[in-house]
């Protein structure tokens, strides 16, 4: 029996799985298609995303292939400047396209010996108490303790388990791809300014290697969205909208995407589990997606590894849906707002230029990016210190950086006092004795995730804490 079946080899899966065999979890993940598409639907990494690679060794490697950009403009396309003093040691938006950010996560993956089966897919599943059945697509059956769908907007996962999937459909809906284009980058940046005027929703821009990533508003809402638009159609709308096609050619990829926002109504039931867009899916406003999925596995990782392990506390996978849900929904909501600011009707442009208006207030700016970066997300963990159900900036310690003692996956005391104790837990939990003029607590107690668990000097509250998140002590 395989202890998790991952459906699903895009950036949430590939990261799940990496999490997984951190904590020595036997995975095996399933993909349809026969090779990455390729597809650059997502441009950047946003703060708390690159924190959470950081933590796990791939910093280097993501900076490598990567830009950053210290601009404003990423809630509803206000521009405004980032705060100097953001709570992070990265305060920037770190350009990487997908594909890149994929490869590095499956290669980090296999690494630590996770397993890809592509160019088939789950078309069965059932569960009963003892585990879950996959049929796949080519005939064979698998048998697993666990599965979780990272399978997308569509999951297939999501249908076959039964789980609701509320929200409203699209009313909109946009054409993207990756082409090449005759005209002079110089007039293809002044039409699109002008055409970005009375149309949010157009952009074309560098893709490398002398491509264009384009994207412009449809014509319609397509009925079948599995099926990418013909290269007329796409060309047709630049026209529509630009007065011009560029001369674009030589697409490389076209797909569609629209402003359809769900929520699924369970991320777990029983066995069968959900994270990324298969658990939600909302228009691409402020670059979401892809790093709310990361996030929502490296949530998950560890939690269902302590349960496979067998040491895990009542309730410790529960709190997947617990924590996650309610910052998929936050998102949902601020991925409606700033689709109505990007509206060029006269209420929303009435409102866009009252929060353009807040915004320079430094507490409404502030507020807005840490939404947006994922910095400002605090789960409810109980009574505690201020630091407890955030998460931890990375900090400067004697001999080394706080985020580079997270990269085996465990949890982490740092105690600043010498006197605390995680003897018991030592297997799940490392102990730092180490003093930060960075950090305002005593004692931090981190979870795997890098969230604060527990901070103070009581070595009760610590001890509760402990076997609250990492299950009862080993003699």
């Amino acid at each position: 029996m395989i202890d998790v079946v991952i459906i699903g080899a895009g950036p949430t899966g590939m990261m799940l799985a990496a999490e997984l065999r951190l904590q020595g979890v036997d995975v095996l993940v399933i993909e349809r298609e026969a090779q990455p598409h390729g597809q650059v639907r997502a441009l950047g990494l946003h703060v708390r995303t690159i924190e959470i690679l950081d933590q796990r060794g791939l910093g280097d490697a993501l900076q490598a292939h990567g830009t950053q950009y210290r601009v404003g403009g990423f809630f509803g396309g206000i521009d405004k400047p980032w705060p100097d003093d953001l709570d992070t040691a990265h305060g920037y938006v770190l350009g990487i396209p997908q594909p890149v950010t994929e490869r590095l996560l499956t290669e980090h993956a296999l690494a630590l010996g996770a397993q890809v089966r592509r160019a088939t897919e789950a078309v069965g599943i059932e569960q009963d108490a003892g585990g879950v059945t996959v049929r796949l697509s080519d005939g064979a059956e698998l048998r697993a303790r666990y599965v979780v769908g990272c399978d997308g907007g569509r999951s297939t996962v999501r249908s076959l388990a039964g789980i609701g999937f509320a929200g409203e459909a699209a009313t909109a809906e946009w054409l993207l791809g990756e082409v090449e284009l005759t005209a002079a980058p110089d007039e293809v940046a002044a039409v699109v300014a002008r055409a970005r005027q009375t149309q949010r929703g157009f952009g074309v821009g560098p893709a490398g290697e002398g491509r264009f990533r384009a994207v412009v508003p449809a014509a319609s809402v397509t009925e079948d969205r599995t099926e990418p638009p013909a290269f007329e159609e796409f060309t047709r709308q630049l026209r529509a909208h630009a007065g011009t096609d560029f001369g674009a050619h030589s697409p490389r990829w076209l797909s569609r995407f629209t402003d359809a926002t769900r929520l699924a109504d369970h991320y777990r039931v029983g066995r069968v589990l959900l994270a990324g867009d298969a658990a939600h899916v909302h228009p691409p406003q402020g670059g979401q997606g892809l790093n709310l999925g990361i996030q929502d596995a490296v949530n998950l990782g560890f939690k269902l590894a302590a349960d496979i392990a067998g040491w895990a506390p009542p309730g410790l996978l529960d709190t997947y849906e617990a924590e996650r849900r309610p910052v998929a929904d936050d998102v949902l909501n601020t991925t409606r707002v700033q689709s109505e600011l990007q509206s060029t009707a006269p209420g929303p442009r009435a409102v866009r230029r009252l929060i353009t208006e807040l915004m320079d207030l430094d507490g409404v700016n502030r507020y807005l990016i840490e939404k947006i970066t994922g910095i400002g997300i605090r789960y409810d963990l109980g009574p505690g210190s201020h630091l407890v159900g955030r998460r931890l900036r990375d900090v400067t310690l004697p001999g080394g950086r706080l985020y580079e003692l997270l990269r085996t996956g465990r949890g982490l005391l740092l105690d600043q006092t010498g006197r605390l104790s995680t003897a018991g837990w030592g297997e799940r939990v490392g102990h730092v004795v180490a003093t930060s003029d960075e950090v305002d607590a005593a004692g931090v107690l981190l979870r795997p995730d890098g969230y604060v668990a527990w901070s103070g000097d009581d070595a009760t509250g610590l001890r509760e804490a402990l076997e609250r998140w990492f299950g009862a002590p080993v003699a």
